[in-house]
């Protein structure tokens, strides 16, 4: 697939602008079509990004630490594949390690990474658990994405407030109740969040 040019990816917005019923060439709206572009840019720099570059130096001297490592409240905000609408919510990692750890803000990165894509959720949310399972080899990995999804506030059924729960459970998490139970209750109750 050939990527298409700064000027034709413009044009398009332009073309948007008039089937929408508004006149691009007003002054309002004469500079909309490079802001756009540029804002797509931003959005969807995850197509740019390696995450599981992001997870590749590791630290070693851990002192024989093997218990949870966890990240929560990673704020992230993505746009669904589906109404190209924001999807804004917040991510919980956690890893079980064998002998060695990544820094935490990696695990921040690979989030923001896939969130910077045109994305369903459900997909999100094992793309990184995976990637962490992947490189890191741990124990286990546990993934919990809570989201508001605009494509369902903004249009069709209009509910706000509303938020979508998924979580990707690997390795020990899975395959231990305890371990996962452990792990809910450090992240708390997301759903109680007020930056849907």
């Amino acid at each position: 697939m050939t990527r298409p040019t700064r000027e034709e990816a413009e044009q398009a917005v332009h073309t948007l602008l008039r089937w929408a019923g508004d006149d691009p060439t007003r002054e309002g709206l004469r500079d909309t079509p490079a802001r756009v572009a540029r804002a797509f840019e931003d959005w969807f720099s995850g197509y740019g990004r390696d995450p599981e570059a992001y997870l590749a130096r590791t630290f070693e001297e851990i002192e024989g630490y093997d218990d949870m490592v966890i990240l929560k409240d990673i704020r992230f905000e993505s746009h669904c594949e589906h109404h190209m609408a924001p999807i804004i919510g917040r991510a919980h990692v956690g890893y079980l390690p064998t002998n060695r750890v990544v820094g935490i803000s990696k695990l921040a990165r690979v989030v923001e990474a896939y969130a910077r894509r045109l994305q369903v959720q459900e997909k999100m949310n094992a793309q990184i658990a995976n990637t962490i399972e992947k490189v890191l080899q741990p124990k286990g990995v546990a993934v919990v994405v809570e989201a508001g999804h605009q494509c369902m506030t903004t249009r069709g059924v209009h509910k706000t407030g509303a938020a979508m729960g998924t979580s990707t459970m690997l390795g020990a998490f899975r395959d231990h109740s305890d371990t996962r139970r452990e792990f809910l209750n450090i992240i708390g109750n997301p759903t109680s969040r007020e930056d849907r």
